[in-house]
């Protein structure tokens, strides 16, 4: 998927891709949000389906979606963050979930992100928690 001439949105393998989605989450969750290092990396990695975001074949943006239709790890460098890359993303994420025969989306997004997801159907669902210290709260999007 080509959203410009500058950015490619694709399905990322984690073996062959790994650094690259790697980095953006690093950047994005361990130096920029402060999100502990041990709560970043975990094991799922190896079993989601990732997308990455690409400019001029540098990563740019990143997401996983569990097999479960769990949508998390979405994220963005600063300078393409409201450039479409996300929007972008989560909708690759919503074909393949429509692809798979998903009957439910989810992802627990930051509060600050409810009406970005809002803006293609997720409702929230529950109260707000903290993960990593910062607030989140369920969506679910019936497919």
């Amino acid at each position: 998927m080509i959203i410009n001439a500058q950015i490619q949105i694709r399905i990322a393998n984690w073996l062959i891709d790994g650094e690259a989605l790697h980095t953006v989450r690093e950047i994005v969750f361990v130096n920029e949000q402060h999100v502990p290092v041990e709560l970043e990396w975990d094991d799922l990695d190896d079993g989601c389906i990732h997308v990455l975001a690409l400019s001029d074949e540098k990563p740019i943006g990143t997401a996983r979606l569990q097999l479960n239709g769990h949508i998390g790890r979405m994220a963005v460098l600063k300078d393409w963050r409201n450039k479409g890359v996300g929007s972008a993303m989560l909708q690759r994420l919503l074909i393949e979930i429509r692809h798979r025969k998903i009957r439910q989306a989810a992802l627990n997004a930051q509060i600050k992100a409810v009406g970005f997801y809002n803006q293609f159907g997720f409702q929230v669902e529950g109260d707000e928690f903290m993960d990593a210290g910062i607030p989140h709260v369920r969506m679910v999007l019936e497919i």
